[in-house]
């Protein structure tokens, strides 16, 4: 829709300098005047349509229209009382260049993203979400100066109705993502039956917002560090791969540890303690009734890359997660350890079910090894694990495991999307995930992960 709106704005531009430098020169204040309140019109008519998704897309484009229209009507005001001295041709089209490259540059979000807003559930319940930020009093924030603790916001989606036992799912995102990197994920177990947690990361996420409404944005360290070891350019050795990759696994799974135990004791309790924070009583209210339906009991775990990883890590470690997802993650938790010039695995067998989803080049991974020294680690674990999935898939690339090719297929791209159809591909994955989480979670059907163009290898 961006396409087409420039292209009528730009129209109206030319048409509007045309009319000026031919017979209603003379009128050029007022036409453009009339020409800026009819954009501003279409504009706001985009705007107020129903189907238009992602309306925020549109926003910086119809404020840029209506300070336009401001001004050409107070400007037109004074001039029709006074001499003004007619706009030459050159000013005229002058104007008409740079206003378009003005429209142009406000409807950038327009171009760049889609008016993606979901997709179609298979459950039978509509999905309802809330939200609220927890601050984990046992840890400050080290990316702070002022001995603020760390906060860390969850996202919940949950099925609209009386419903009880519903299992709990925790996701979290990539790095530099957000907590809606897999959104249609959420929304299609929810829809059957689940409570779906998000956890946004701060300062590992590319936005999300604290207590105080400030929003906070991705630590610019930490995405340079991330890209040159994806790169290897400054992190050429091995050890300090490991030692950065353990930082941020410290982190991550700190902030997961802390959302879980805190979400088991508000169930437990009944009540929220003083580490919820949410905007008013009612979403309190909303939260409560959230944790009422949800059994803690049976908690699956994913995420996308190194969230997944994250996942994987907890579920090693702790004893109330029944199963785990990994979405396009290296399992980095299983590296215990460094020495003699590699990374040394954790030798224990997996101990509980876990389905590893991967793109065709983290595949190949699988086959080749790190080196002729050693296998790679996710292929590690699944050899040595009590009950371990993977099922890998041509044509995709890593960010086809998230919803960002619906959302923004330049962006995706850019960071690695391959020749798959996301409308078909993302649907599949889902399904695939709502069925394993359906037989390990809730005892139904079977953990049938063999879609339409995958090679799959289970033990």
């Amino acid at each position: 829709m961006g396409t087409i709106l420039f292209a009528v704005f730009a129209a109206m531009e030319i048409l509007l300098t045309v009319m000026s430098c031919t017979k209603y020169r003379n009128l050029w204040y007022r036409n453009r005047t009339f020409f800026c309140g009819a954009e501003f019109i279409i504009m706001l008519f985009v705007m107020l349509l129903p189907v238009t998704g992602q309306k925020w897309r549109f926003t910086g484009c119809l404020v840029i229209f209506g300070i336009r229209l401001a001004i050409s009507f107070i400007t037109y005001l004074i001039k029709r009382r006074g001499t003004a001295k007619e706009k030459t041709k050159a000013k005229m089209i002058v104007g008409a260049v740079m206003n378009t490259i003005l429209i142009g540059f406000s409807l950038f979000p327009a171009f760049v993203f889609t008016g993606y807003s979901g997709l179609k559930t298979s459950g039978q319940y509509k999905v309802k979400e809330t939200q609220a930020i927890l601050t984990d009093n046992s840890r400050l924030e080290t990316h702070e100066n002022d001995s603020s603790n760390r906060e860390v916001p969850i996202h919940f989606y949950y099925p609209d109705g009386d419903v009880v036992n519903c299992p709990l799912v925790v996701f979290a995102h990539g790095s530099f993502g957000y907590y809606q990197s897999n959104s249609s994920l959420y929304a299609e177990l929810a829809s059957n039956g689940y409570v779906v947690a998000s956890i946004d990361h701060p300062y590992y996420a590319f936005f999300t917002k604290d207590t105080d409404g400030k929003t906070i944005i991705v630590d610019m360290e930490f995405m340079k560090t991330a890209i040159d070891i994806q790169n290897s350019s400054d992190f050429t050795e091995a050890e300090n791969v490991y030692n950065v990759e353990c930082e941020w696994m410290s982190v991550r799974t700190a902030d997961e540890n802390f959302v879980l135990d805190t979400i088991k004791t508000a169930k437990n309790s009944g009540s929220l303690d003083t580490a919820w924070y949410t905007k008013s009583d009612d979403v309190k209210a909303e939260i409560l009734s959230v944790l009422e339906m949800t059994d803690t009991e049976k908690i699956g775990l994913t995420g996308h890359s190194i969230g997944g990883a994250a996942a994987v890590q907890l579920g090693r470690e702790r004893d109330d997660i029944t199963a785990v997802v990994d979405i396009d993650g290296t399992m980095l938790g299983e590296q215990i350890s460094f020495s003699n010039g590699k990374t040394n695995y954790n030798p224990e067998p997996y101990p509980i079910p876990i389905l590893s989803l991967d793109n065709a080049n983290h595949w190949q991974s699988y086959v080749d090894g790190l080196d002729e020294s050693t296998d790679y680690v996710n292929k590690y674990l699944l050899d040595n694990a009590v009950d371990g999935r993977e099922a890998h898939f041509d044509g995709t690339e890593h960010m086809d495991f998230t919803d960002l090719p619906l959302l923004s297929p330049t962006l995706s791209k850019m960071l690695g999307k391959g020749s798959v159809d996301s409308s078909e591909f993302i649907p599949e994955i889902n399904r695939i995930i709502l069925n394993y989480f359906n037989y390990y979670l809730k005892g139904e059907g079977k953990p049938n992960i063999e879609p339409w163009n995958t090679q799959t290898a289970e033990k």
